[in-house]
């Protein structure tokens, strides 16, 4: 197993920004060690250049930085690059800061000196980010948010529509349900930009990616010394978040003692950091997803039953494409005209047949393997014309690679544990990917992040884990 996972290949890249000879080299071996391509510049200035010739997945900036500053950098990559993610890193740290950070659009930060785990882990968070099609919430200086695009006029998008009109304005916490893949935190974001509250930051927490003892430190913050490798302060999202919104993205994976905290917050608008007693208040609103049927998980006891009508004072389901099928062609367009503008190529005419295969399609990941299908079709589509022959063996492809999976193995699991059925699931996964964990997470439906935690818990990442001098 340990031989399978060192094939993996960098498939991702990271910028590293800093003025400082010293910390940058430390920031690159760090992001090399872990397995990314890493690149690296001495100025904002040097980074936009290097942005224009080349993309890169995540930059990691540094905020002190003379000339063009670090939140000045995050402004200038959010308002061109709109697919890089951005992780300020900053000896300076404050609730100010780290706000206009999130603000301006960088989906975390981190206080120097820099742990390697931390640092893998926003990387991971912000590569999944993409992966999902998720977006930064930026605001512009002035207030102003850009407007999210939803894109059908099927009568399922209209009464969503509607729905989004009715409750944006308003405090009330907001449950989004839906498969994965129909656009959950697309919906968060067109009700936070429509609130009251949309000059202030939208700050998500992704709480797969997370264990249980880092998720309550990340919701709540945590004083120096709270736990072993606190090694300073923290602020929480929910700090973060004061004054704005916060989104809690599948909610459901929040573990239950913690979930009594959130309970908690949501009531009284107030809670304690890891390590403190003092008691600490926030205006903040909350909206959660999940792919889950929560009633289903309150009662099999994984999930509080108090805590699921609190947070479902204004529920949102959200269709599956496969309900609103009507809504494909207007999608493909916005997908197809989006996606030959990124690579440079002439526009694509879908055939008629082509489009009705991809209505007939079931569309099992929803609109985000619809849009991967288009951006595929831009990439590899030689002539003008996209035909059904082109596009049938991608859709097929996706339901092999399903099939495949569930029927690996003869393995008898009369008796056998939950938590050794799962250790041997994800062994197999891995295996069949040659160590390849994000194509390993994706088959599993779980994230990079709770598959890295899985075999670090196995035994199966020996890295080193700090780098003293960043």
């Amino acid at each position: 197993m340990i031989d399978a996972m060192k094939k993996t290949s960098p498939s991702h890249s990271v910028l590293i920004v800093d003025d400082n000879p010293h910390s940058r080299e430390s920031l690159c071996d760090a992001v090399s060690m872990i397995g990314y391509q890493t690149a690296s510049c001495g100025s904002g200035r040097e980074a936009l250049e290097r942005l224009a010739k080349q993309s890169f997945d995540v930059v990691v900036t540094d905020l002190q930085m003379p000339g063009m500053d670090g939140l000045q950098l995050v402004r200038e990559v959010r308002a061109k690059h709109e697919k890089t993610q951005l992780v300020m890193v900053t000896a300076h740290g404050s609730i100010h800061t780290a706000v206009d950070a999130m603000r301006f659009g960088a989906l975390d930060y981190l206080e120097k000196p820099v742990q390697v785990e931390s640092l893998e882990s926003a990387i991971q968070r912000a590569i999944e980010s993409t992966s999902r099609g998720d977006r930064a919430t930026a605001i512009p200086p002035g207030g102003d948010s850009d407007s999210v695009v939803m894109i059908g006029d099927s009568s399922a998008m209209q009464t969503l529509r509607q729905r989004i009109a009715l409750v944006a304005p308003t405090d009330e916490t907001i449950l989004i349900t839906g498969e994965s893949g129909t656009g959950k935190e697309l919906v968060a974001r067109s009700i936070h930009q429509a609130s009251r509250r949309r000059a202030q930051a939208m700050i998500s927490l992704n709480c797969p990616v997370l264990s249980a003892h880092l998720m309550e430190s990340e919701l709540f913050g945590h004083e120096r010394g709270a736990f072993t490798s606190a090694d300073h302060a923290r602020i929480g999202r929910f700090e973060l978040a004061d004054k704005g919104t916060i989104l809690l993205d599948e909610i459901t994976e929040i573990d239950l003692p913690l979930q009594a905290k959130l309970l908690r917050v949501l009531q009284e608008k107030r809670f304690e950091k890891v390590g403190s007693s003092a008691t600490v208040e926030a205006d903040v609103r909350v909206l959660a997803t999940s792919n889950r049927d929560l009633l289903a998980e309150v009662a099999a006891g994984r999930f509080r039953q108090d805590l699921y009508y609190r947070l479902n004072v204004v529920p949102i389901e959200l269709p599956p494409l496969r309900s609103r099928t009507e809504d494909i062609p207007v999608l493909v367009d916005y997908f197809l005209n989006a996606a030959v503008v990124r690579v440079g190529r002439e526009m694509l005419t879908v055939a008629d047949s082509a489009m009705e295969l991809l209505q007939s399609h079931p569309w099992p990941g929803n609109v985000r393997e619809l849009e991967n299908i288009i951006t595929r079709a831009a990439l590899l589509t030689i002539g003008h014309d996209l035909t059904p022959e082109q596009i049938r063996p991608w859709l097929s492809e996706n339901n092999q690679e399903s099939i495949s999976l569930q029927s690996t193995g003869n393995v008898s699991v009369v008796g056998m544990r939950l938590e050794d059925m799962e250790r041997q699931l994800i062994e197999q996964t891995l295996e069949h990917y040659e160590g390849h964990r994000e194509k390993t997470a994706t088959a599993l439906g779980i994230s990079v992040r709770t598959l890295s935690n899985k075999l670090r818990s196995y035994g199966l990442a020996p890295r080193a884990r700090t780098f003293a001098h960043v």
